[in-house]
């Protein structure tokens, strides 16, 4: 059998009704009512599975594929969060492969389901493991004439819009999904704010904002946003700082107040915690706002990565509060219950971690009493 007859792209998308669903069912599973977030109408889990780490090797093939089943088929998360870069394109793949497992087992439908990608990073191909990255954009890119090598950032880093248009066609085959939920425009600033003038940068996000709008008139995309690592998290004066309101701005313009710019991502964790702290936003002549404050004026959900900080968390003298002694429970309850966050995404491939995330789900987060007790420990 080829290739092509294999091949058969999952419709729909993540829906009002749909997350519901899988609300309500995992809800049945002993999950609390409030482990949910409710944004433009869609039920999302307040903690989110993650695929960055991970080598290209079969068995973390697997890994990933059975952690994102167990994790939806328990009710813990409906948020599944990757890169087409990440694993060199392997973990979006294991995301289809996991997808198609669960509807084919009638666990859940594609509509219960919020899944993220991001694309400007280069990447190569995971399943031609002989052709390194670079190679890999001259041989697809470079030499047909897609991108020039000088709209690769010195940060590798690709925004010439033919490239952005490659890269959800691809990720969408990939994760054989019909439609992606959301689509970030991976870590831009930081990639290129070494390289060209602000100016010239927002002339460049512009056109990416185009093209995601463009996909979103076919139904290949749901929403876009920006997934970024330091932008949002730095003092205004610095060179490497953005404001959120201005790239607000911008996807008006594309899109008008129906614009498709609905979402950023940023680390977020006990040690990471400007998001919470750092007042550095301004909307509308308010000023003084945090980068999640900011959001909530501008109807922008948050996603966070890297609560555990890469694992390091995880050997850090964290005080105990309300009672709790696990360390997983301490460092995630703080970050997933913070207002104006949507959810953590937690990296996660063995079945002991999908197990231990599993249970934290059925902790209900905290509420706004006790989250103002706990984040006393940031003092």
């Amino acid at each position: 059998m080829s290739l092509v007859s294999e091949y058969r792209a999952i419709d729909g998308f993540a829906t009002a009704e749909g997350t519901r669903k899988f609300m309500e069912n995992a809800i049945k599973n002993s999950v609390p009512h409030s482990h949910f977030r409710s944004f433009d109408n869609l039920n999302l889990t307040s903690l989110g599975m993650g695929t960055y780490l991970g080598q290209n090797t079969i068995q973390d093939d697997k890994d990933i594929e059975n952690a994102i089943y167990e994790a939806v088929k328990s009710g813990a998360m409906n948020v599944i969060d990757t890169a087409i870069n990440y694993r060199s394109m392997k973990s979006e793949k294991n995301i289809g492969h996991a997808m198609k497992r669960l509807i084919d087992d009638q666990i859940i439908s594609r509509n219960q389901v919020f899944i993220s990608t991001k694309n400007g990073y280069i990447t190569n191909d995971g399943d031609y493991p002989t052709i390194d990255v670079l190679e890999y954009m001259h041989k697809m890119f470079i030499s047909q004439g897609i991108i020039d090598s000088k709209d690769i950032s010195s940060g590798y880093n690709v925004l010439n819009p033919n490239y952005i248009r490659k890269c959800i066609d691809k990720s969408l085959i990939n994760m054989q999904l019909d439609t992606i939920d959301l689509v970030y425009i991976h870590n831009a600033y930081e990639s290129w704010s070494e390289d060209v003038t602000r100016y010239e940068f927002d002339e460049m996000i512009q056109k990416v904002f185009q093209v995601y709008e463009e996909y979103r008139l076919k139904s290949k995309i749901k929403y876009y946003g920006m997934a970024t690592w330091t932008c949002f998290r730095l003092p205004e004066k610095e060179r490497g700082y953005l404001s959120l309101e201005e790239m607000v701005k911008i996807a008006e313009k594309i899109g008008g107040k129906d614009h498709g710019f609905r979402f950023i991502q940023l680390p977020y964790n006990l040690a990471y915690r400007e998001a919470f702290l750092l007042k550095n936003q301004s909307v509308g002549g308010e000023t003084n706002l945090t980068i999640l404050e900011a959001c909530n004026k501008l109807k922008i959900g948050v996603f966070t990565s890297v609560p555990l900080l890469q694992t390091k968390l995880l050997d850090a003298n964290i005080p105990d509060y309300l009672g709790y002694s696990n360390q997983l429970l301490k460092i995630v309850q703080i970050t997933r219950s913070t207002p104006n966050v949507i959810a953590p995404l937690i990296g996660q491939k063995k079945f002991h971690h999908v197990k231990e995330n599993i249970e934290i789900a059925k902790v209900p987060p905290l509420n706004i009493s006790e989250f103002n007790d706990a984040i006393k420990i940031f003092n």
